[in-house]
């Protein structure tokens, strides 16, 4: 690679260097009962989730940014580590792991670049545009359609509240209105079978 030129050559680092999402699992496990998810599995679902279900957005969204703030929030878990929505402890830490993380990870990448994906990022974590509201819909969309079609097991496992989803899943209503009622049933159907306390 001795003749790329200097700016292709950070590129292609910083394309490695996000294969590493691919090893970091997440707590919630496939549909239909299957092996924990990793981050990249869960950005590329939350993406085209995005794009499927932007019609139900409280506002009008620019869907690609809202999917590229889907394909790269959970980035900073290459070094961060997945922190658990429940874990009341690693969310203590968590944005300064993270924060440490970002830098390192995207300082990868040409200046331009690392400036562009570090806004996009932290608009995401800001949470005040109306993309990062419907980006943060789908992060909570997600992970409860999974759970819910494994009968609730995550919740059960780690001895979730109805509590502690509701209060997770509250800011939904800031990006959907609409997908927050699907999130709202699936949360009741799941206190009536007693796989939420």
């Amino acid at each position: 690679m001795n003749d790329i030129d200097e700016r292709l050559k950070k590129q292609l680092s910083f394309s490695l260097e996000i294969d590493k999402e691919k090893n970091v699992f997440r707590r919630t496990h496939l549909s239909e009962k299957g092996r924990n998810e990793n981050d990249a599995e869960h950005a590329w679902h939350m993406a085209v989730m995005a794009y499927i279900l932007r019609e139900y957005s409280n506002e009008d969204v620019d869907i690609s940014k809202v999917m590229l703030m889907c394909l790269i929030h959970d980035i900073v878990e290459i070094d961060a580590g997945d922190t658990y929505a429940y874990d009341e402890n690693g969310i203590k830490t968590q944005k300064e792991r993270e924060d440490k993380a970002k830098e390192r990870i995207f300082s990868l990448l040409p200046d331009d670049q690392k400036a562009e994906l570090i806004a996009v990022f932290d608009e995401f974590e800001e949470y005040e545009t109306a993309e990062s509201k419907f980006a943060h819909a789908m992060d909570n969309l997600q992970p409860i359609i999974l759970n819910n079609s494994n009968g609730g097991a995550d919740w059960r496992e780690h001895k979730v509240t109805a509590e502690q989803v509701y209060s997770r899943q509250n800011k939904t209503k800031l990006g959907s209105e609409k997908l927050f009622e699907v999130i709202d049933n699936i949360i009741k159907e799941n206190i009536d079978k007693k796989n939420l306390k």
